[in-house]
């Protein structure tokens, strides 16, 4: 029998800041994990460069179904709070569009940062750690039994993610505990992440695998302006994940593939100069070429702009400025960088962490229903509500 104060089940980006915070606070903090190694989806992140913040971090870059839910936590550990650690370890970094900020050399620095901040407040970190089972004692006091021992202590935080990426090993664990204390979990799904396409679709378009163009893609709920990516299963790139993450199936998205230009407009202006110019010609110095005979009939491609009627000219500019699609899914956890959904905000202090109900049990981090946009918000509410649960557990 190991007797401790903290147990925290997960040694990722929330489960490490809370640590290091209990553990600065003089409490005895042991990290539990599945995995052979911690932060491994730190590692992955950003392409290995780790996505880590954003300079401009706002609760309404964040998805739940309690909105006002992230505020707390946000505005009590910031983005600069983060950035003060970051320069404290002397961590090169670099700001990409949107204010996304990304580790010069390896994402490397942040779990080393974190490992070492573990060890000045002497957090314990037990890996490779399969938890059989967890059981509240009458004293207000937890039991895990573990493949290895078992382990009492006074409080346990939940930080094991969602069902994200599972070759990275994600699972469940956190819900089925928030339901084995009859605490609601919002029903989940994959979120950033890429659309599959309809059978027929999927053949029209699988020719254009590669290509990526700027453009703007919205529903009824939100609008992202990004690059979009077309790829052999479907459509990929920021703006598709941004928009993923609001999206309902059966719906169709809008694309506008030149947002800053008036196609009608530029059509027209074409056609006054009395030039003789095949329309094809004209829309391929704006559009890649593969992208253009996509969306575009050929019969109107290989006419010269002289001889295009108004409402040809319309229906080219619909095309371009106003496609429609309607995805025949996603890609699924296998490929999502976040879960949408989790345990329900209402069932937890938005101040503490600390379920409502079970005194001593809290969750942090992705297995609550809070989603950040792509751009480091994920991040960022991974050490905020970490932060905040290490100043109480």
């Amino acid at each position: 029998m190991q007797k401790t104060d903290v147990v925290v089940i997960g040694a990722g980006a929330s489960g490490l800041m809370c640590a290091i915070e209990a553990g600065k606070r003089g409490r005895r903090v042991l990290v539990l994990d599945s995995a052979r190694k911690p932060g491994k989806k730190i590692l992955i992140s950003g392409g290995g460069r780790c996505n880590f913040t954003n300079y401009s971090i706002e609760p309404e870059n964040f998805i739940s179904q309690n909105p006002h839910f992230c505020k707390s936590a946000l505005s009590r550990f910031t983005q600069w709070d983060f950035l003060a650690l970051i320069d404290q370890y002397n961590i090169p970094f670099h700001e990409r569009s949107h204010g996304q900020l990304f580790c010069n050399e390896s994402a490397k620095d942040i779990l080393n940062m974190l490992l070492a901040e573990c060890e000045v407040a002497q957090v314990a970190i037990q890996l490779n750690c399969t938890i059989n089972k967890i059981t509240q004692l009458s004293d207000n006091q937890f039991q895990l039994k573990t493949d290895k021992k078992i382990i009492q202590c006074q409080t346990i935080v939940i930080a094991t993610g969602g069902l994200s990426i599972p070759k990275m090993g994600a699972t469940a664990f956190g819900y089925q505990i928030a339901n084995q204390f009859s605490i609601n979990v919002q029903p989940v799904s994959a979120g950033l992440v890429p659309f599959t396409l309809q059978p027929s679709d999927k053949n029209n378009f699988s020719q254009l695998s590669g290509i990526a163009v700027p453009c703007v893609v919205s529903n009824e709920r939100q609008t992202f302006a990004e690059n979009i990516l077309f790829t052999h299963r479907g459509l990929s790139g920021p703006v598709i994940l941004q928009i993923s993450s609001y999206w309902q199936v059966g719906e169709r998205i809008t694309v506008n593939f030149l947002p800053n230009k008036n196609v009608l407009l530029l059509l027209k202006e074409k056609r006054n100069k009395k030039i003789k110019i095949l329309v094809k010609n004209i829309l391929s110095d704006l559009l890649p070429k593969r992208l253009i005979e996509v969306l575009i009939d050929q019969k109107l491609l290989t006419v010269s702009i002289q001889d295009i009627s108004n409402q040809q000219m319309s229906e080219i500019a619909n095309n371009i400025e106003k496609w429609k699609i309607k995805p025949s899914g996603t890609e699924g956890y296998r490929t999502a960088e976040v879960t949408l959904g989790g345990v329900d905000c209402a069932a937890i202090s938005s101040k503490t962490m600390e379920s409502n109900t079970v005194s001593g049990l809290y969750f942090i981090g992705e297995v609550v229903d809070v989603t950040g946009w792509l751009g480091g918000y994920n991040f960022q509410w991974a050490w905020s509500s970490g932060w905040c649960a290490g100043q109480y557990v």
